[in-house]
């Protein structure tokens, strides 16, 4: 696909603008802390208790790697909300959709007081427990993504997906953004998807891009809506079909001449259309959909 925008012809290819503005950055965030913050209404005192912490799926992920165990305690004096404890170990609120306590399904606000068996499942599992009370929304299209995944942010676009994105947005800007227009949030901060706003979100686990576009999809089931070539990858606003006629005086010479068919961003105003680089493109689709599948 190409681009051409006041007359200047603009190859897309995988190096898009969105990736090429994105901040680097070293890895997920700085680690969370070990030390338990009860809420307001969990401080009160009782008899000194152990919790045990089981894992499910792809869960460890969060836990530094001398902590990946079978037996994961913490000892705790004060009543506390099964949420902050599962924060405490690093893993934030939106990654888990099943939590069994004592084999009995609870919910985030559930206030530990006594020595307690937490298991605690993922979103996407095959699991048989997913017969109990789900914490999470499986399904969401609509994303608001961190300065730090711009080429998953392009990604999901070119495959016709909602998505917000500026690379200079601050947390509290993507948190209103995701709270205003009920998104959900795409992080590798783990610290912000533990902001207790957030009610639906994921941190793509591989540090490689198309990894990450597989990882959403499965996570937030996206195969079938695919709509690939729908949306602007700059702007996020939608494409329409406009005539040749409409747009020739923006074309370049050879594009007038060898194409016909075009699309124009309702945003932004950029001419797209099928490129030397459309094949591409359409062969990397395939090897999405193939991997999703």
């Amino acid at each position: 696909m190409a681009v051409c925008a006041a007359g200047k012809l603009t190859a897309i290819t995988e190096k898009m603008s969105l990736s090429d503005r994105a901040s680097s950055w070293g890895g997920p965030a700085r680690p969370p802390s070990n030390t338990l913050t009860p809420t307001r209404e969990s401080r009160i005192d009782v008899n000194p208790f152990t919790v045990r912490l089981k894992l499910h799926g792809d869960l460890d992920f969060f836990l530094r790697s001398g902590a990946r165990s079978p037996g994961i305690e913490r000892s705790l004096s004060e009543k506390t909300s099964v949420k902050d404890v599962i924060e405490s170990f690093g893993l934030p609120h939106p990654e888990v959709d099943v939590i069994l306590i004592n084999a009995r399904p609870v919910d985030f606000d559930y206030a530990l007081t006594n020595d307690a068996d937490i298991e605690l499942y993922p979103v996407v599992t095959s699991s048989p427990k997913l017969k109990y009370k789900r914490l999470q929304i499986a399904g969401c299209d609509r994303f608001v993504v961190d300065g730090h995944l711009g080429k998953l942010a392009r990604d999901l676009r070119l495959l016709g997906f909602d998505v917000a994105y500026d690379p200079r947005a601050e947390d509290r800007q993507l948190l209103g953004t995701m709270e205003r227009e009920n998104r959900a949030l795409l992080t590798r901060d783990r610290r912000l998807l533990m902001h207790a706003v957030v009610k639906t979100g994921y941190c793509p686990r591989s540090q490689n891009a198309d990894e990450q576009i597989v990882e959403v999809i499965r996570r937030f089931d996206l195969l079938g809506s695919i709509a690939p070539f729908t949306r602007c990858i700059s702007c996020n606003a939608s494409l329409r079909k406009v005539s040749k006629a409409e747009i020739i005086e923006r074309l370049e010479p050879l594009t007038k001449i060898y194409y016909d068919q075009f699309q124009c961003c309702t945003g932004c105003g950029q001419i797209y259309w099928a490129g030397s680089h459309f094949s591409k493109l359409q062969k990397r689709l395939e090897k999405i959909r193939a991997y999703c599948a």
